[in-house]
C-alpha cells in the first residue's frame, strides 16, 4: 500500500515514500508526496526537506501498469495530452524544484525511471554506497523518460552524457553516478548523510538559501525549461497514444512480471 511518512529532525522534515512490495511510484503516491512537500514547504519551522524511500528502495520506477492504463485512456480520448500535462507526478517534480528551501534526495535503494526523475527534481542527491541501480532505463521498454528526465538530466551533466544514458537506458551504481555528477555524495547511509547535510544547511539564513536556489535554477533554465517540460509531456502522451510497439512492450512487461535491469 502506498504511504508517505513524515518525521521532524531539528529543522529538517524527512519524507519517506513507501509502496510495498516493489516500491513503484504511482499517481496515488505522487499525490500523497506532493501534499507533504507542499506542507513542509509552507512550514516556517522547516528549513530543509529530505525525501527518501523505505525497505531498501528509493523509488524503483513508475508503475508500468499505470502507464499502460494512461496509454489506453489517451487512445480512447478519455483524457487529452493537455490534461496529461498536470498529472500528479509532474506536479510533484515541479513543486520540489520550486520549493523555497533546499530539497535533498536520499537515494537509499533502487532509483530508476520515475524514481530517478524525482531525485533529479531535488536540489541535492546523496546515495547509499550499496545502491546499484540509478538511472533512466525507459528505452528498455520502448518509451523514454517523460517525467522531467530529458530536460533535467542534460542540464545536470551535459548533453553528451545525458544522450548516452537515456538512449541506451544505462544504469549506474552509486559511485559511478557520483563520478559523473548524478549524485553529490556517496555514504554508507544516504538518509543519515542527507540529514547531516540538512542540519548544516539549516544553520544558514533561509532567505539566502531560497534566493540562491531560485537564481541558480533560473540561470540554467533560461532556455525556456518550462516549455521543454511541456514538450516532453506532450511527446510522452503522443507516444502512449500512437506508438503500438511501445505500448505493447509495456503490456508485456506488466504481464511477464519483469523488472528493469541494468544495461552497462
Amino acid at each position: 500500500m502506498t504511504a508517505v511518512s513524515a518525521s521532524r529532525h531539528g529543522r529538517t522534515e524527512l519524507l519517506r515514500y513507501h509502496n510495498a512490495p516493489d516500491g513503484y511510484m504511482n499517481s496515488e503516491g505522487a499525490k500523497a508526496l506532493l501534499a507533504e512537500v507542499r506542507r513542509a514547504g509552507a512550514d516556517r519551522e522547516v528549513a530543509v526537506i529530505v525525501v527518501a524511500g523505505e525497505g531498501g528502495v528509493f523509488v524503483r520506477h513508475y508503475d508500468v501498469n499505470e502507464l499502460v492504463q494512461v496509454g489506453d485512456a489517451l487512445r480512447a480520448g478519455a483524457i487529452t495530452s493537455r490534461q496529461f500535462d498536470h498529472a500528479p507526478f509532474f506536479d510533484l517534480g515541479d513543486q520540489i524544484a520550486a520549493a523555497p528551501k533546499p530539497v535533498i534526495a536520499a537515494i537509499n535503494g533502487a532509483c530508476m525511471g520515475g524514481g530517478f526523475e524525482l531525485a533529479l527534481a531535488c536540489d541535492l542527491r546523496v546515495a547509499s554506497a550499496d545502491v546499484t541501480e540509478i538511472g533512466l532505463p525507459e528505452t528498455q521498454v520502448g518509451i523514454f523518460p517523460g517525467g522531467g528526465g530529458t530536460q533535467r538530466l542534460p542540464r545536470l551533466i551535459g548533453e553528451a552524457k545525458a544522450m548516452e544514458l537515456i538512449l541506451f537506458g544505462r544504469l549506474m551504481d552509486a559511485r559511478a553516478a557520483a563520478a559523473c555528477g548524478l549524485v553529490h555524495a556517496v555514504a554508507p547511509d544516504a538518509v543519515a548523510e542527507a540529514l547531516r547535510m540538512a542540519e548544516e544547511l539549516a544553520q544558514k539564513p533561509a532567505g539566502a538559501l531560497a534566493a540562491a536556489k531560485r537564481l541558480i535554477r533560473g540561470a540554467v533554465e533560461t532556455r525556456d525549461f518550462t516549455a521543454g517540460l511541456i514538450a516532453e509531456r506532450r511527446a510522452f502522451a503522443d507516444l502512449l497514444r500512437t506508438e503500438d510497439a511501445s505500448l505493447e512492450r509495456l503490456r508485456r512487461f506488466v504481464a511477464d512480471g519483469e523488472r528493469l535491469s541494468a544495461v552497462r
